[in-house]
Formats: C-alpha cells, structure tokens, sequence
C-alpha cells in the first residue's frame, strides 16, 4: 500500500502519524488562545500561517469578533465559543497541518444548519487537492465526494460517486430521496 506513491512500509512510524489528521464530531480545543488551538496543527506556524489557515476555512471573521481575536482564551474546552466555531477552528488546525490524509468521523453530526453551512464551505477548502475518508450520516457532507462507500451491519452495500448512486435504485437513492423530501 503506497501514500503519495510512497510505499507505507517505507515511512516511520511517526512520518506516517504526522501524515495523518482526524477531525471528529466533538472538536476539542486546548486550555489557551484561538491562535494556540490552531497552531497545534504546527507548531513552529508564524502568525501569519494560523490566520491564513483561519481565513482559508472561513473561520478568521468569527475569530476577529471575540474579545481579543485570535488572543482570546478558548477556556477549558471551548467554552467560549459555539459548537460551529469550534469545529471551524479545528478545520483551521487540520488545514495548517496540511496532511495527506485527512479523516473526517462524523464532523458536522453535531451542528446545527447555520454552523453546518459555514463547516461545508471550509470542507470545500480543506478536501481540496488531498485523499479523505468521511465517515457521515449527513448526505449533505457526503455529498463532495469523489466515490462513496455505502455500509451497512458492517459490509459495503454500495460504491461509486454520489451522482452514480442517487441515480440508481439502492439504498444510498433511497436516503436521498428521504433526504430531499424532508427539505420540502
């Protein structure tokens, strides 16, 4: 198995780590700043990174509205800001990373529509140009991708694009008709 047409066996364990972020349904954020959350992504990231990274994912206007921008102190959690926002910051952190790899398990599960809107218009930016599992329930979250793999009781059930599958007869068509008249 090869990443980026390097053969897996050949990486350190620790490259291979480092190659690899997750971003998750619950977005966890660190005791200190929004700029400190983000730079987890990268360390030795300059100021100018972790804004350009925040901007890059749409989280950088929210951010400058906090009391004290990117110097506000998240709190234990992320207390001080929605869960939306948090995600956002996340994104900003996975995006200033820069992995090859990027999974996403269930990363807008929590939000609500308006917070969902702004995290898929971050997916836009950060999927762009690299490899992504997405592991969603959300067809809206599923619905940029490439090739998806429908499951169910732990097999795959389906496989192809999403415009292949909402064209057939199988049960990713059905979620999305489901889906579609729920919106009406």
């Amino acid at each position: 198995m090869t990443l980026d047409g390097i053969d897996l066996r050949d990486l350190h364990p620790k490259d291979l780590r480092r190659a690899i972020v997750m971003v998750t349904q619950e977005a966890y954020l660190f005791s200190g700043t929004v700029a400190d959350n983000i730079a987890i992504g990268k360390p030795e990231a300059s100021r100018d990174e972790i804004i350009a990274a925040a901007r890059a994912v749409g989280a950088d206007e929210f951010i400058r509205a906090l009391p004290n921008g990117y110097e506000t102190d998240v709190n234990k959690r992320g207390g001080r800001v929605s869960a939306g926002q948090r995600q956002l910051i996340s994104f900003a952190r996975a995006f200033l990373a820069d992995p090859a790899v990027l999974i996403l398990d269930e990363a807008t599960a929590s939000l609500d529509i308006p917070s969902e809107r702004l995290v898929q218009d971050a997916l836009q930016t950060l999927l762009a140009d690299r490899t992504a599992v997405i592991i969603a329930h959300r067809l809206s979250t599923v619905s940029i991708a490439d090739r998806v793999l429908v499951m169910e009781h732990g097999r795959i059930v389906e496989d192809g694009s999403p415009e292949q599958l909402i064209a057939g007869e199988g049960r990713f068509a059905q979620l999305h008709a489901s889906w579609r008249d729920s919106l009406v």
